[in-house]
């Protein structure tokens, strides 16, 4: 299965073959997907080429060939910035809880990409919603389990880019990798804090992390 940024380049690498001839350039898939890098561009075409969807051929410049497409292989609708979630909308039930769409997994332990397709959904109380756009991910990890969450459990989320120091939120990483953690704002920098002694504090410049989501409810699943 791929990934949401990787089906997204094999796409528009298939869609320019066709047009033009030739693959695009790393500079022109780094606009078209809107990552803050090439080397992001690297890793996703290298793990296209390992899971046999694309392949590199030697000595020729800006020359790649699409072996096969995904099998729901569709144009996505443009994104609303550089890496944004899009949550689907949130409707209210009959009993009066709200539908929050879970949108995938999101790691508190070592960062990886956000999932951006609807997977399920769970219903919230409205006195723990407010107003505003929410959504739900699954947690996978135990970096937060001393501020309560652990894998497994449920976050909800509302979508904000905007997050105060002490804040549990969900930052996007260099356009490519998302990550449940405390927010520390230290000056110029930004602070991703585990809350569990195992993890280390990431510190990142702040053009490289981007706030998805403020966590604002928690649903714990018994079996």
């Amino acid at each position: 299965m791929l990934t949401a940024k990787q089906k997204e380049l094999l796409l528009y690498i298939h869609e320019r073959i066709k047009e033009t001839g030739v693959s695009p350039s790393f500079d022109e898939m780094k606009e078209a997907l809107d990552l803050a890098s090439k080397s992001g561009i690297h890793r996703l075409i290298t793990a296209l080429e390992e899971r046999g969807f694309l392949r590199r051929l030697p000595h020729r410049a800006r020359a790649l060939e699409v072996l096969k497409m995904p099998d729901s292989a569709a144009p996505a609708a443009p994104p609303k910035g550089r890496g944004a979630f899009r949550p689907s909308v949130v409707s209210e039930s009959r009993d009066g809880a709200y539908s929050v769409p879970i949108l995938g997994k999101i790691a508190a332990g070592a960062p990886i990409e956000a999932l951006q397709n609807e997977i399920g959904r769970i219903s919230a109380p409205p006195d723990l919603m407010g107003s505003g756009d929410h959504f739900a991910l699954e947690v996978k990890g135990d970096s937060m389990i001393q501020a309560g969450i652990l894998e497994g459990d449920v976050v909800i989320l509302k979508r904000t880019e905007a997050a105060d120091s002490g804040d549990i939120v969900v930052a996007l990483i260099d356009s490519e990798e998302a990550t449940l953690k405390r927010l520390r704002k230290r000056g110029n920098s930004i602070a991703l804090e585990a809350a569990n002694p195992a993890y280390e504090t990431r510190i990142f410049g702040p053009d490289r992390v981007r706030i998805q989501g403020k966590l604002v409810a928690m649903v714990r699943r018994y079996s």
